[in-house]
This record gives structure tokens, C-alpha cells and sequence, in this order.
């Protein structure tokens, strides 16, 4: 494995990348050989939710499944709240039973985020894609246990440099979402904002996987 993209919506099928592609309960492509799954709280749909917990406890149980996700909170979705809550740690619980790394989209609702993962006391691995904010919220992120990716925010906002070099190395990823460009333009510009080269990099985030996912893979 050369490259690691931890979150992507789109399988490029390169022979040199890892990509962990996110399906949904509804819209599942069994052509895909390592994928997460899970409900994104822009998406619950009440009417289908029995049927979408269904679906996601089969595919957490299956080796190809990698992760659950991606999951989460989101205080500017339409969904309420409370209904994003209960239907986010029902599938805490599931990642739990099945000792899978849940990959979490959180918008506006961090502190949230911590608190459940103390209440419930979540021992999987939990990370955080698509990470745009700043170093204080990075640290306490870390500090609570949780890993940070960074993608087609880290491209678009330089500002974001500093706070990607902040985080250990021991404890990111990389990930393109649904960015036009390819994952090697995200360690092109992760290394050099790191001051190593692209093979260092790809160390690193391959020690990472090891131990987030090969880990959890190998115990379940």
C-alpha cells in the first residue's frame, strides 16, 4: 500500500491506493472491496431506519467492511438534534460489538461529540474526516483519544497548514471526500507542509492504518 485515502465517495481502482469508499445502507455496491458504512445524520430517513440498521449490522460483521461511517452529528442539518443523537450512538454500540473504527462527520457539535464518546465510553477508534478548524480544538480532540484526517480542506485553506502540522504523527490521516483531485495531491502537499518526503509520509500514515484498523481487524 503506497497511499491511504481514509474517506472518498468515488472508487478510482488505482493499484497503488487503499481507498476506503463510504456506501450507504440504501445504495450499497457490493463491486467494492473495502468500504465503511453507516447512517450520516444528513440522511436519516425515520420511515427506513429499521431497515437501514439491518443493513449496516450485516456489513460491519464482513472483513471488507473496515469501518463504521461515516456517522455522526450535524447541528445544520434539518434532522433534529436529539433524533441525530439516538441514532448516532445506537451506532456507537454497533461499532463497539463488532470492534470497528467509526469515521465521524461533525459539524458544529464537537463538544457533543466527546461527551458521548466519555458517556458511552467508546473504546474503538474514532476519527474525525474532513478536519477545517483550529489547534485548540485539534489538541482536545487528541487529548480525548480521537485520530484527525485532512483533505480538500487542507488543499483549499493555507491557514490549515499549521494546524495539520500540530497534530502528532501519530495520529492523522489523509482523505480526498469528494475532491476532484487525487489522493497524491493531498500527501503532495501533506509532506511538504510536513518538511519530509512523500515515502516518510507514507510511512506514517501506513503505521497509522496499522493500528487503527489492522488492529480492530485483527481482535474482531
Amino acid at each position: 500500500m503506497r497511499y491511504f485515502n481514509l474517506h472518498t465517495h468515488i472508487s478510482t481502482n488505482q493499484i497503488d491506493v487503499l481507498e476506503l469508499v463510504n456506501q450507504y445502507p440504501q445504495e450499497f455496491d457490493t463491486a467494492i472491496s473495502s468500504y465503511s458504512i453507516g447512517i450520516h445524520p444528513l440522511y436519516i430517513d425515520e420511515d427506513r431506519l429499521e431497515s437501514d440498521f439491518e443493513i449496516v449490522d450485516q456489513k460491519l460483521a464482513l472483513s471488507e467492511c473496515l469501518a463504521l461511517g461515516e456517522c455522526g452529528l450535524d447541528k445544520r442539518a434539518e434532522t433534529p438534534f436529539a433524533l441525530q443523537i439516538e441514532i448516532f450512538e445506537k451506532q456507537l454500540l454497533l461499532a463497539q460489538k463488532y470492534n470497528k473504527p467509526v469515521l465521524i462527520h461533525c459539524v458544529a457539535s464537537f463538544q457533543e461529540l466527546i461527551e458521548i464518546k466519555k458517556r458511552l465510553r467508546i473504546s474503538v477508534p474514532m476519527l474525525i474526516h474532513g478536519f477545517s478548524k483550529n489547534t485548540v480544538l485539534a489538541k482536545q480532540l487528541i487529548d480525548n483519544g480521537f485520530y484527525i484526517s485532512f483533505g480538500k480542506n487542507l488543499l483549499q485553506n493555507p491557514e490549515l497548514e499549521f494546524v495539520f502540522t500540530s497534530v502528532p504523527d501519530d495520529r492523522f490521516f489523509l482523505e480526498t471526500d469528494m475532491v476532484a483531485e487525487g489522493i497524491q495531491g493531498v500527501y503532495t502537499l501533506a509532506s511538504k507542509y510536513k518538511n519530509i518526503t512523500i515515502s516518510n509520509l507514507q510511512e506514517i500514515v501506513n503505521a497509522n492504518f496499522k493500528a487503527v484498523f489492522q488492529s480492530t481487524h485483527n481482535n474482531s
